[in-house]
């Protein structure tokens, strides 16, 4: 088969435009991001989906992952304000924003987050206290999550997250801790023994105190009924009426002889003492009895015989 000079042509000029349309379409997957370098400057960046360049005078430069990505930062010994030396380890989490900035603003970007993390790890923990270390490990987290992220705003990326995973004290500072945490918990022990026995001296104190005073108040009581009593009798006898003298202290006598024959440590009373006045005073007590019961007969009988007479029907 025989090929004139333009159908040679031809066929090159189809073979260059396959060519071109080769290394001018280029295809970006979803997460990346592609700068474009023309004769080694950058020109712009490509986005997903399909996008066309400049066949051999366009190059792709760098293909940036936008997605947002886990850096590991590997364990590393901090010297605390109170010269305590503990193992530190974490994670960081951050996202390219920025593919040009990335990168053309800094060689090595993983490299440079990690060394920017551990960096500001030894300068935060450094100057804190073990115990602070230790308890306050949100505030130390959101402390590296600013700083680290202010650092690496020029590079295009955003610091998302920066966390502390594990905080290794040396072992004989571990036991340490454990002995001052039990003497701490010995001493909250005794405090609340402590209080407890002090609640209840005041709870029986304040129990004496309320007993006194109802004590003191029969006490009080019983003197103004004696007082009383005897104001009574005294009237009575001023006004000649010796009956009520006799009763008064016959009731004295019989209960000072109640209490001598109920005291626990009297077996036998030997005492001076008339038997005759007991039964005298006694006596004494049923002759105003007698007098009493014949004053109410005789205002019986008076009443009775002021009342009118009761007329009854004749029955027949």
């Amino acid at each position: 088969m025989d090929f004139s000079g333009f159908g040679i042509a031809i066929g090159a000029l189809t073979f260059l435009v396959l060519v071109l349309l080769i290394k001018g379409i280029r295809t970006i997957p979803q997460g990346y991001n592609y700068t474009v370098e023309r004769f080694g400057r950058y020109t712009k960046t490509l986005s997903p989906g399909l996008n066309l360049i400049v066949p051999f005078v366009d190059r792709i430069g760098a293909k940036m992952n936008m997605m947002e990505q886990v850096l590991d930062v590997p364990s590393q010994e901090i010297i605390t304000r109170d010269n305590a030396i503990v193992g530190v380890d974490g994670i960081a989490f951050y996202q390219i924003l920025n593919a040009a900035q990335a990168a053309y603003q800094v060689s090595g970007l993983e490299n440079a987050i990690l060394n920017l993390t551990m960096t500001n790890i030894r300068t935060v923990m450094g100057s804190m206290d073990l115990d602070e270390l230790l308890s306050n490990r949100d505030a130390i987290n959101e402390r590296l999550l600013r700083v680290v992220d202010e650092a690496a705003h020029p590079w295009g990326i955003k610091i998302t997250r920066v966390e502390i995973k594990d905080i290794n004290p040396p072992a004989n500072l571990i036991e340490s801790m454990g002995r001052q945490m039990t003497a701490e918990r010995n001493k909250r022990a005794q405090i609340l023994a402590a209080e407890g026995l002090k609640q209840s001296q005041i709870l029986e104190a304040e129990g004496r105190k309320e007993a006194a005073f109802r004590d003191a108040e029969a006490r009080e009581r019983s003197a103004e009924a004696e007082a009383r009593a005897t104001q009574v009798v005294s009237e009575a006898i001023s006004k000649g009426d010796v009956q009520a003298l006799n009763y008064f202290v016959a009731l004295k006598y019989t209960e000072a002889m109640g209490k001598i024959g109920t005291a626990t440590n009297s077996k036998v009373v030997l005492m001076p003492m008339e038997a005759s006045s007991l039964i005298g005073s006694l006596g004494g007590i049923g002759e105003i009895a007698k007098e009493v019961f014949r004053s109410e007969g005789t205002a019986g009988a008076a009443r009775q015989a002021a009342r009118p007479p009761v007329v009854r029907p004749n029955e027949n």
